[in-house]
């Protein structure tokens, strides 16, 4: 049986009535937390990725593993690789040597349209929606199993009625969650910034995904809605969703996160609780540079780096767009049409 939002839960192991089989108390490391330490349970395993543009070197990662069913940040400074590395998991770049498995596979090689089907699918941070589509056509194409993708098969409609019956109804309940319900009938190029990020989240979420990647979630993204959708993505772990995403607000890491790593000068310089990673001189160097003497696990080191990321112009953080992950806010049915998506920062 689906779920609420229309996404089957996974086959979980033995659990006692009532607990969730995902719940985040168990542990994840093997070992002791340190750039590329060990998990008890990865689910990507990455080792010697690299990628060069010229003299730059963008991803410099010796090893990396993202913890099965656990809510992962990826964060750094801008220019630390975050996107790039991105896109060498998911098939959308080549590195120059390395090796990367998921869920116990090789993905070396691999195409990126082969790698959302394994299971692994990835958002962007500037929106990749068919906007010549209507919202709830944007939300079928999501769908995997669909027949009539077959151009013979396309031509005989008793072969994928009902397939795209079931598809239907998983994405009209996403977009009720996502408050994109009035817009179902629309074209998505009509959308604002945050309406579109929304609708490529619920997109993803369609292909009932093993691992989702996040690219800058909540950039663009109303601040009334931005609760809403923290909460879904904590929720996520419940289907037995992997989540690794990257992000720039201290708050929203510290609010949703169970692991964090961070990059800087394209490796990984520290891994951790968001907590103790908040403390880890190399985090505070990253960021800060000379405010050395700044604890990023307090509420006054997170509002100075906070202060500090609001110098960036192309920074949401300080601006109305970043909102206040601390406060409840009400939730509007929808977001104002006028909210223009911030252009996208490059990691």
């Amino acid at each position: 049986m689906s779920d609420p939002q229309g996404i089957p839960p996974r086959a979980a192991p033995d659990q006692e009535p009532g607990t969730s089989p995902f719940s985040d108390t168990g542990p994840i490391l093997a070992g002791r937390a340190e750039p590329g330490c060990k998990k008890i349970d990865p689910i990507i395993v990455a080792d010697g990725v690299r990628r060069t543009y010229g003299a730059l070197k963008a991803v410099d990662v010796d090893h990396v593993e993202i913890p099965r069913h656990k809510i992962t940040a990826l964060i750094g400074p801008n220019g630390a690789g975050k996107t790039t590395f991105f896109n060498l998991l998911t098939g959308f770049d080549t590195p120059d040597s390395g090796s990367w498995t998921f869920d116990g596979h090789s993905l070396a090689g691999v195409r990126s349209h082969r790698v959302a089907r394994m299971g692994m699918v990835r958002t962007f941070q500037l929106t990749k929606v068919m906007g010549k589509l209507t919202v709830i056509e944007n939300m079928r194409l999501g769908g995997d199993r669909q027949p009539g993708e077959a151009l013979l098969r396309a031509m005989f409609p008793w072969l994928w009625r009902a397939r795209e019956a079931e598809l239907t109804r998983a994405a009209d309940a996403l977009l009720t969650m996502f408050k994109l319900a009035e817009k179902r009938e629309d074209y998505a190029a009509s959308l604002s910034g945050g309406q579109r990020k929304l609708l490529e989240m619920a997109r993803a979420l369609m292909a009932e995904p093993k691992l989702i990647m996040l690219d800058e979630p909540m950039a663009g993204v109303n601040p009334a809605l931005t609760q809403s959708l923290l909460d879904h993505i904590k929720n996520l772990k419940s289907t037995g969703t992997t989540v690794l995403f990257v992000e720039h607000d201290m708050h929203m890491v510290r609010h949703i996160a169970d692991w964090v790593i961070v990059m800087a000068e394209g490796r990984v310089v520290a891994e951790g609780p968001p907590h103790d990673v908040m403390q880890d001189q190399a985090v505070i160097d990253a960021y800060l540079g000379a405010h050395h003497d700044v604890d990023l696990g307090s509420p006054e080191g997170a509002a100075r780096l906070e202060d500090v990321l609001s110098e960036d112009s192309e920074s949401v953080v300080g601006t109305a767009d970043a909102g206040d992950l601390l406060t409840v806010h009400e939730e509007p049915d929808t977001q104002d049409p006028d909210t223009e998506e911030p252009k996208g920062r490059q990691s």
